[in-house]
């Protein structure tokens, strides 16, 4: 056993899963503050659901021997229960099971990501078996697609993209974020707007907001380090390219915001923030630092003004879950094809390092097979949940707010007593007035 590099998977591990609160904190900053425990529910059931299904048939279905050899599904019964994994020989470099938490905390997130999207208007219950169909059919197909490689020895074989296509995607563009993102797209269609969108709930508490995404921030040192699967240079190379493709995000988005609307907010600074850890997770391993922060300023850049084509095409994306990490998600997987580098760990260069147009065309048939996969089979799940047990809340139900309505509880003590529990008509409650 590598020691070493156990250690750090171990510590990986346990950043990745502190993104868990650090999300739920940062969506629920940003709803109203008649949401903000709804949102928190949907992030924590989502991982509850799919950390279940991982288990049971998840991991197989994403690291078993592909069925047939095509790349497109792994072996479902190949490691199911995960009892194989539970052994007492040290001699694998990393322990199984430690692979199998690690990625289990890439499919729980992915997940919850696409909450943000929908907040406001999702019955709790249908959320719930959203997740777990979501997970089977779009995140674990398309992460066997991504991030299972073919064995050494041949005997096990792996996912089209990584193997057959060799498209890079270090940490997740791709099956995490474009996915994600273009779910949150077709879910968003299928659900309709909210009521008096786009006069919509400001965001309850800016510092929550902050706070997630530090925590996030954080984590995101995990995700993308750890995927290096070894404490070594490659991991190291992947910290540098993460942190600096953040800060200029961050400054990217301030600029725009400057520029267009006369002011920089904490709001735009915390969304830059994770525009460019969303941008930098495929390609963090494939550029040099200097080619980070061309990302991380590209995506921070974009990523607000693409958040503007909602108003314009009339998708009601709650929390930009489209805007940030479908967008973040292309630009980093695409912007890999022209900033490769060979000297990076990825090990291969894009346009503007002497590599031709070969890499920015297999990066850009990734990009585009996703999106087609998972706006397709996402739209079936919504819709069909849609007309048998029903997704959207009742109208009176989202005017009265979605904390009382489907967990009769209120985040805020606004009056000093607890609200009462609904009954057959839900208890009204008002908000308190801004302060001018």
């Amino acid at each position: 056993m590598d020691v070493g590099s156990t250690a750090f998977i171990l510590a990986a591990s346990m950043a990745v899963a502190l993104m868990i609160p650090g999300l739920a904190l940062f969506y629920g900053g940003m709803t109203g503050s008649r949401s903000v425990l709804n949102m928190i529910m949907m992030v924590f059931g989502a991982v509850a659901v799919v950390g279940i299904l991982w288990t049971f048939f998840g991991f197989s279905a994403v690291f078993g021997d592909s069925y047939g050899g095509l790349g497109l599904l792994g072996d479902v019964t190949e490691y199911a229960g995960l009892g194989q994994l539970v052994v007492a020989d040290d001699s694998a470099a990393l322990p199984p099971a430690l692979v199998a938490i690690f990625q289990a905390l890439f499919a729980v997130v992915t997940t919850a990501l696409i909450a943000g999207a929908v907040s406001d208007r999702v019955r709790f219950g249908p959320w719930l078996l959203f997740a777990g169909l979501w997970a089977t059919l779009v995140y674990f197909p398309v992460a066997h697609w991504v991030f299972a490689f073919d064995s050494s020895d041949g005997s096990v074989a792996g996912g089209w993209i990584a193997n057959t296509l060799g498209a890079v995607d270090f940490a997740g563009g791709t099956a995490v974020h474009i996915n994600a993102g273009i779910a949150s797209l077709a879910l968003v269609l299928v659900l309709g707007r909210r009521t008096g969108w786009p006069r919509a709930a400001r965001p309850n508490s800016l510092p929550l907001v902050a706070l997630g995404a530090g925590i996030l921030w954080f984590g995101w040192f995990g995700f993308n380090g750890g995927s290096a699967l070894a404490a070594g240079n490659s991991a190291s190379v992947v910290f540098l390219t993460t942190f600096n493709a953040t800060c200029a995000a961050i400054l990217a988005w301030l600029l725009i915001e400057k520029l267009r609307d006369g002011h920089a907010t904490t709001l735009g600074a915390m969304s830059g923030a994770i525009a460019g850890l969303v941008a930098i997770t495929p390609a963090c391993g494939a550029v040099t630092p200097l080619g980070a922060l061309a990302v991380g300023a590209v995506a921070g850049a974009v990523c607000p003004l693409a958040i503007a084509l909602k108003y314009r095409f009339g998708y009601d994306d709650s929390l930009d879950v489209v805007g940030v990490h479908l967008v973040g998600g292309l630009l980093g997987t695409v912007l890999i094809g022209l900033f490769g580098t060979a000297d990076a760990p990825s090990g291969k260069a894009g346009l503007f390092y002497g590599g031709g147009f070969g890499l920015l065309g297999t990066q850009i048939v990734a990009a585009v097979a996703v999106l087609a996969y998972s706006f397709v089979v996402t739209g079936l799940i919504a819709l069909a949940l849609a007309r048998t047990v029903g997704l959207r809340i009742a109208p009176e139900d989202e005017a009265t707010g979605i904390d009382l309505t489907q967990h009769a509880e209120s985040a805020y003590d606004l009056e000093g007593q607890l609200p009462a529990a609904p009954a057959a008509t839900p208890v009204r409650t008002t908000e308190t007035a801004p302060v001018a």
